[in-house]
C-alpha cells in the first residue's frame, strides 16, 4: 500500500469502519539516515487510533533503530513488514525476502520487540516460493519472540499477487499459534469474501489492503453483511464526489498542493470504477495540476454527462470540503 495507506487515506478509512490501520511501510534504513520522505510517513491524525507504524528492512541495527524512532511516535502498536514481495525490497532481506533466512528473521523480530515500549506485529506470507513454506514453525517461532499478533498474507512472494490466496493455510497457522491474534489477508477484496474468511476460516480478524483502494465504503458494507447479513445502498454520486474531493483537499494539505494533486490521480480509476464515463472524468482530472479546478470539475460532472469535451462550468465547492484539518501528530524524530 505504498503512496495509497497515507494520513488522508486511513483517516477515510477509519470514518467508514475500520477498527485498526497501518502506516505505509516504512524504510528502516530511510529513517535511520533520517530521510524525510521516510521520517514524513510517520505521521498520523489522532483520529486514526487505534494506529500502527509499519517498518520493514534486512539490516538488523537499522531495524532497531527504526523501531525506537517509530516507537518515540507513540503510536498505538509497532509492525514489522515481512510480506512485501516487490524486488527491490526482498533483494535485501526487507519484506518477503527475509523468508529465506529464518534465522535472521527471528533476530530482527526479537530486536524490535526489545527496543519497542509498545506491542510488536508482524505481517508475513506462507513462504517464498512453494518448496519452502514454513508458515506454522514461522508462525511458532514468532510468537515465542513476543509478537502480539501475526497478520498472513496468504500467498507465497514467488505468486506476488497472482492466484487465487490460499486461505486453506489460516487453519494450520491458527493451530501453530497458541495466544495471540491472527489475522488473515488476501482476496478480501469486497464485504461477502471478508463475510466467508470469517466463515470458513479460523481467523480472528480480517485485513483489507487492495479491495480498500478507491472504496473506503468497504470497512461499512462488510460490518454490516457480518452484523445483519445486508449490505447498505452503494453510495450516492453526490457522496463519493464528497469523499473524493476530501480526499483530494487533505492530501494537499499534507503533502503541498502539486505533489498531492499528483499522488491523488491514482486513486480515481478505484472511485470512479464502473460509473458511465469514469475513463473521460479521470482523464479530464489528470489534466489539472492545481486543487481548485479539480474540485470545480467534480462538483460540476454528473455521470449521465455524455459529452465531455463541452466546457465545464465553475461552481462553488459545498461545504462538504472541510474547511479545517485535523491536527497531525508531530512528535520529536530522534
Amino acid at each position: 500500500m505504498e503512496d495509497v495507506s497515507d494520513p488522508p487515506f486511513r483517516l477515510i478509512c477509519k470514518r467508514y469502519g475500520a477498527d485498526l490501520v497501518y502506516t505505509e511501510f516504512i524504510s528502516a534504513g530511510g529513517l535511520t539516515y533520517g530521510a524525510e520522505g521516510s521520517v514524513q510517513k510517520l505521521e498520523f491524525y489522532p483520529e486514526e487510533r487505534p494506529v500502527g507504524i509499519q517498518i520493514f528492512g534486512g539490516d538488523l541495527d537499522q531495524v532497531r533503530e527504526a523501531a525506537r524512532i517509530a516507537d518515540a511516535q507513540e503510536p498505538d502498536l509497532v509492525d514489522i513488514n515481512f510480506g512485501c514481495p516487490v524486488k527491490k525490497v526482498v533483494c535485501k532481506d526487507g519484506g518477503a525476502g527475509i523468508l529465506r533466512n529464518l534465522a535472521k528473521m527471528e533476530a530482527i523480530t526479537g530486536a524490535v520487540v526489545d527496543t519497542a515500549t509498545r506491542p510488536v506485529t508482524v505481517k508475513t506470507r506462507l513462504g517464498w516460493n512453494d518448496e519452502s513454506i514454513q508458515i506454522e514453525d514461522v508462525a511458532r517461532m514468532l510468537e515465542a519472540t513476543g509478537i502480539a499478533a501475526l497478520a498472513v498474507h496468504a500467498r507465497t512472494r514467488a505468486q506476488m499477487y497472482r492466484g487465487t490466496a490460499r486461505w486453506e493455510w489460516f487453519a494450520r497457522i491458527r493451530a501453530a499459534l497458541h495466544d495471540i491474534p491472527f489475522i488473515g489477508n488476501g482476496d478480501a477484496t469486497t464485504p461477502e469474501r471478508v463475510r466467508a474468511m470469517f466463515e470458513e476460516t479460523p481467523v480472528d480478524a480480517v485485513m483489507i489492503g487492495r479491495g480498500a483502494i478507491g472504496n473506503p465504503w468497504i470497512f461499512r458494507d462488510a460490518r454490516a453483511l457480518l452484523e445483519t447479513g445486508e449490505t447498505p445502498d452503494p453510495p450516492s454520486w453526490d457522496e463519493r464526489v464528497s469523499v473524493v474531493a476530501e480526499h483530494l483537499t487533505l492530501k494537499c494539505a499534507w503533502l503541498g498542493e502539486r505533489k498531492g494533486v499528483l499522488e491523488m490521480r491514482r486513486m480515481y480509476g478505484g472511485y470512479f470504477k464502473g460509473h458511465r464515463g469514469a475513463s473521460q472524468l479521470r482523464m479530464r482530472l489528470m489534466e489539472h495540476g492545481e486543487r481548485d479546478p479539480v474540485l470545480d470539475l467534480l462538483h460540476t460532472w454528473r455521470p449521465e454527462d455524455e459529452e465531455l469535451s463541452v466546457p465545464v462550468a465553475r461552481a462553488v465547492r459545498p461545504a462538504a470540503v472541510p474547511a479545517r484539518l485535523p491536527a497531525k501528530a508531530r512528535l520529536p524524530v530522534g
